[in-house]
């Protein structure tokens, strides 16, 4: 029962995020850099709250992969907007994802052992689909500048491996 509960409390909290993305405009380049930044420090907190509670050697190696992964993309964002003058601007999609990631850590801050495990592995998956479906149907096609547009896109086969990577960890731990 509590993996079918956190498996919906992930589809919704991914729902609240696309429903966002949806009924906005398309977010201009400082939008999409807050997005980038917002997606990234998310997964790094998640990653830091599993590697701290888990005892699953696995779990652990990929929350350490998801906290030196994201904060490697944060500063090449970081770098690149201080470089094109551009301040990172709150939307509404940065926002969600920020109060999901919110959400997510209160929700894993309840369990503990397996029950953890299964709930982070298993937003991870949802989280990382999420965000490949948001860099394919919205940052590649609204962002302007063609920088911005090529960190995204070289960033995209990362979280595409972190996906299966958690995708495999899922499956293990059935």
């Amino acid at each position: 029962m509590n993996t079918a509960l956190n498996v919906l409390i992930a589809g919704m909290l991914t729902l609240g995020t696309t429903v966002a993305m949806g009924q906005s405009a398309a977010p201009n380049d400082a939008q999409i850099a807050g997005i980038v930044v917002a997606a990234n420090t998310v997964d790094i907190n998640a990653g830091m709250v599993a590697k701290s509670k888990s005892h699953n050697k696995e779990v652990k190696e990929f929350a350490q992969r998801m906290i030196t992964d994201h904060s490697g993309v944060n500063k090449q964002a970081t770098a690149l907007v201080t470089k094109l003058h551009v301040t990172p601007e709150d939307s509404a999609t940065s926002k969600s994802l920020k109060d999901g990631g919110v959400a997510n850590l209160k929700h894993l801050r309840t369990l503990k052992g397996k029950a953890f495990d299964a709930a982070y592995v298993d937003h991870e998956v949802t989280y990382h689909q999420a965000v490949l479906d948001a860099i394919d149907k919205t940052l590649l096609p609204s962002a302007q500048n063609a920088e911005l547009k090529d960190l995204i896109t070289k960033v995209r086969p990362a979280i595409d491996a972190h996906l299966q990577h958690a995708k495999e960890i899922q499956a293990s731990m059935k």
